[in-house]
């Protein structure tokens, strides 16, 4: 590992303006789990780690029906996924975050590192995609919103600008819905996902969301379609499985085949909407 300088600004605004003047040699360092392990293995050798975990405001967690949910960029997985408000009334994100890595793990991984990261197998991607959510931004230019669906674009590439930083993730509140979030790793437990999926109804329509199966967490344009254009029956659930596997591009990799994957979301789609109802 490289020497750096270690710098701990106490606002975001002085956090944004160091990166700005530091542009291509600072690194943000929030839960950690992803940047020691590539400082440790030289990936990124940055002259600075901007630590924001200790900015006023970026730990709140917090809950209304009017507002929605609330999750600061520095909320571990452990509290978004025990949080008896998110348990409620978003079980299937509680559900994704308490599948990342090890207890230990979740209790330094963040929810917005996950995003922040743009794997194509973030598990807290898809319910957040299939809920809407939107990355509240701030950086020396002002502040902004990133809504999830324009957030990604490509393996480890997102939409944020090098200067900015994520301050938190605001997520609708909806009355009355229900997700299935999937996962399918090599493992049962501590493990990374080969596929991972949420397929979430609200007022009768449906939504769907998979990773590890393009090159960023995606939603399902074309599946969702057909699921709302009239009743849930056996031929609409063949057909959506049908377009579903037209939507995704997995690759074969070391963790599974492309066509193991194609399967997986076929039966994880299935399932979810048969459970779903």
């Amino acid at each position: 590992m490289r020497a750096f300088e270690y710098f701990a600004p106490g606002t975001v605004g002085e956090a944004a303006k160091f990166l700005r003047e530091n542009e291509g040699k600072a690194v943000v360092l929030n839960g950690g789990t992803d940047v020691v392990i590539q400082l440790r293995d030289r990936l990124i050798n940055p002259a600075y780690v901007v630590d924001i975990k200790r900015i006023p405001g970026l730990n709140e967690l917090r809950f209304s029906k009017e507002e929605g949910l609330h999750i600061g960029a520095c909320v571990n997985m452990n509290r978004l996924g025990g949080d008896e408000n998110v348990r409620t009334y978003y079980p299937f994100l509680a559900e994704a975050a308490l599948s990342v890595g090890s207890k230990q793990v979740r209790n330094r991984a963040t929810c917005a590192g996950n995003l922040i990261n743009a794997s194509p197998l973030a598990d807290t991607s898809t319910p957040l995609l299939c809920l809407d959510a939107v990355l509240e931004v701030e950086g020396p230019d002002g502040k902004r919103e990133i809504p999830i669906n324009e957030f990604f674009v490509f393996v480890r590439k997102t939409t944020l600008q090098k200067d900015e930083i994520v301050t938190g993730i605001r997520v609708p509140y909806y009355e009355g819905v229900q997700g299935i979030f999937t996962k399918v790793s090599r493992r049962n437990k501590v493990d990374l996902s080969t596929v991972c999926s949420t397929v979430m109804k609200h007022e009768g329509k449906y939504r769907a969301a998979f990773g590890s199966v393009a090159p960023t967490p995606r939603r399902l344009p074309q599946t969702e379609a057909c699921l709302n254009a009239g009743p849930l029956d056996e031929a609409r659930i063949d057909r959506a499985v049908e377009l579903a596997l037209s939507e995704v591009s997995p690759i074969d990799d070391v963790r599974a085949s492309k066509q193991y994957r194609l399967d997986v979301v076929a039966m994880a789609l299935r399932r979810s909407l048969e459970s779903l109802g």
